[in-house]
């Protein structure tokens, strides 16, 4: 049977992205730097024939999931060719057509548009590649739900669309990109802000994951702790990121002035301490919430058959409780791991590194790239996060087998 919702947004979304290639620029060229880039349009970028194509591909996944709200005369015609029953799987076919050809369009792009003469010319995506490719990752979501089966089709989709960045890289066809370009002549300070960021994203979920527990053991004991609790996390929820890491610098400097050893661990009142405290404090409702809900939500009958079985309440808590309530607190892992990814880099402001110093600092000198330079990382690494994450809870989730 047909996805009723699929078919209403695939249709919306592919809808969005033809109006957006149309009449967005496709694509710019910098004489440098520092002066505007000069726009072109997707034909002018592309050239007539990939942009036919494009639009095409387009048009057909609009019209492949329209056919059930397609008039009875339409869909007598179009019976014959049987267009919906395989619907999905051309939306998928040309879905990786449009994925695939943005890495080469853009090679082409910069090739023809920038001349050997202007050493110093850069090309840079516009408004209507952000988008179409926001918009295609879209419908491939929609389509990865719509069809639960076929979950590998997106991956490979997904794999092969990273494999088209890397060839083109490798073969130099991108250098003349500006973002390339930024990163080439950022490359150290690149490096140190992915560990600086991995390592205050890992420290939070860890430390989140250990205080989470002990306050979840502390709600299920006593009962009646549980609406404090609630309250002094929402509380916290409440406070703005920049506030909280405002207000913690303070008391941090007062601390290692008057206990100089801290200051040999590196704890000061700006750098990775006061981003730490204030993430794991931000990521505690998230974690919180998710286990104490997970483990509240066990069936008691369960329970109670488990206990007649002879389990004692360690073998109840490890064998029963955790395994049933697996997915939801992994649940909480992810939602904890994509804020602190995205937080961490609001951080930078009060020195701790990471990606967010590039956002700054394009944004302190109006330099487009440098910000996309850090800030597309983020959203990678937070696409990342989600996807292993969810994996793992569908993994762990009751009935499903391992083998």
């Amino acid at each position: 049977m047909a996805d009723s919702r699929s078919d209403s947004v695939l249709p919306l979304l592919s809808l969005a992205a033809i109006l957006s290639v149309l009449l967005l620029d496709y694509g710019s060229v910098q004489a440098n730097r520092i002066v505007a880039g000069v726009g072109h349009s997707l034909w002018s970028a592309l050239g007539s024939g990939l942009a036919t194509l494009l639009l095409l591909s387009l048009l057909a996944i609009l019209v492949l999931n329209s056919l059930p709200n397609l008039s009875l005369l339409t869909k007598l015609k179009l019976a014959r060719l049987k267009p919906h029953r395989y619907s999905k799987l051309y939306s998928y076919t040309l879905l990786l057509f449009l994925l695939l050809q943005m890495p080469f369009g853009l090679a082409w792009f910069a090739a023809i548009q920038i001349p050997e003469s202007q050493p110093f010319a850069r090309a840079a995506p516009g408004a209507g590649f952000w988008l179409l490719l926001f918009f295609s990752f879209l419908m491939l979501l929609e389509l990865q739900r719509s069809t639960a089966h076929r979950h590998w089709l997106g991956l490979g989709i997904g794999l092969s669309t990273l494999a088209a960045w890397w060839l083109c890289l490798q073969l130099g066809w991108l250098d003349s990109l500006a973002l390339v370009r930024e990163y080439r002549s950022q490359q150290g300070p690149f490096k140190q802000a992915l560990q600086s960021h991995l390592l205050l994203v890992g420290g939070t979920l860890l430390l989140s994951a250990l205080l989470g527990g002990l306050l979840t053991a502390l709600i299920l004991n006593f009962r009646s702790l549980q609406s404090s609790v609630f309250a002094l996390l929402n509380f916290l929820q409440t406070i703005p990121s920049i506030a909280l890491f405002s207000l913690l610098i303070a008391p941090l400097s007062a601390l290692s002035m008057q206990f100089p050893w801290l200051q040999s661990l590196g704890i000061r009142g700006i750098g990775w301490a006061p981003a730490l405290i204030a993430l794991v404090a931000y990521s505690l409702l998230p974690m919180v919430r998710n286990c104490t809900v997970a483990l509240q939500q066990v069936s008691a009958e369960v329970l109670q058959s488990a206990q007649a079985m002879g389990m004692n309440r360690v073998q109840l808590f490890f064998q029963v409780r955790l395994p049933l309530a697996l997915p939801v607190m992994i649940e909480g892992l992810r939602i904890t791991c994509i804020q602190a990814i995205g937080l961490t880099a609001v951080a930078a402001l009060i020195g701790t590194g990471g990606f967010g110093n590039f956002i700054f600092q394009g944004l302190g000198q109006a330099a487009m790239d440098l910000i996309l330079l850090g800030a597309l990382p983020i959203i990678a690494l937070a696409m990342v996060a989600d996807y292993l994450f969810s994996a793992a809870a569908k993994y762990w989730q009751p009935g499903v087998s391992h083998d």
